[in-house]
């Protein structure tokens, strides 16, 4: 097998992801938000009965089961949908835990999304006692169940802010040069690479730091252009592309913040 090379990186997530999505909520979460919803109507279904003025049951047995058929249409199906619609994707339990069911991409969930995820439901969480919808939701990685794979939603954990951790200084000899650079789309391990060379580049002696900085930067060169100005020191070049590279990201994050807020309203 060949040998790895140090800019060789397998799944890595940095801290400052170029494309970020709404990071899905654990299969726990999930489990605790739904017995949460459970417990919810289980009482208002309580409370329906205690509070009505008659017995249905008594005055007329088909009285009693279409009665009995209403209430459990609205616990299975009515409920679900009619919360999910109105508050764009929560329910009380969602709420509680700080959940929100989205579209693929996204995007807030409608009538459709919130009906086949219901309908789904009745299946996948009452007739089975919520044992296929845990089966299909361990066997994907955002615990997605049947409803959420025929509607083309998934829940996300909506309270998470996401944070970028502090980028090296770079150069202000360089600032003007990484400003109006075209930078391209650098590997995660290259990145990584970078990062932990420059926060521990002290550490290293004169000989290998310097052979380590010429490597770097000749793995980022290809990404970047033009060229950083003839005589720049590798160090200054690799702090500057990897600070304005998180400058851009930071803008990003910006707009997609906005846009969230704008297709995910607070109710």
């Amino acid at each position: 097998m060949a040998a790895r090379g140090i800019f060789d990186t397998e799944r890595f997530v940095t801290g400052e992801a170029v494309e970020v999505e709404l990071p899905a909520a654990s299969l726990p979460l999930r489990m605790v938000s739904g017995l949460i919803d459970l417990v919810v109507v289980a009482v208002g279904v309580l409370l329906l009965v205690w509070l009505l003025p008659f017995d249905p049951t008594a005055a007329d047995a088909a009285l009693g089961q279409a009665f009995g058929i209403v209430v459990v249409a609205m616990v299975m199906a009515g409920v679900p949908i009619a919360l999910e619609t109105l508050l764009h994707g929560r329910t009380v339990g969602k709420i509680v835990m700080g959940l929100r069911t989205v579209r693929d991409d996204t995007g807030p969930i409608g009538l459709r999304h919130a009906t086949i995820r219901a309908l789904a439901g009745t299946v996948e969480l009452w007739m089975t006692l919520g044992g296929l919808a845990l089966i299909v939701a361990m066997t994907n990685e955002r615990a997605r169940r049947i409803g959420d794979l025929l509607a083309g939603t998934y829940v996300v954990r909506d309270r998470v802010r996401l944070r970028l951790t502090s980028a090296p200084p770079a150069s202000p000899q360089l600032a003007g040069w990484a400003g109006s650079t075209d930078l391209g789309v650098l590997p995660d391990g290259l990145v990584v690479a970078v990062r932990q060379f420059l926060l521990r580049a002290g550490d290293l002696s004169p000989e290998a730091r310097a052979r380590t900085a010429a490597e770097l930067v000749g793995a980022v060169l290809p990404h970047v252009a033009p060229a950083p100005p003839p005589g720049s020191h590798p160090e200054d070049v690799l702090a500057a592309v990897l600070g304005e590279r998180r400058r851009r990201d930071e803008v990003r994050l910006a707009r997609a913040d906005e846009l969230r807020a704008r297709l995910l309203p607070e109710v």
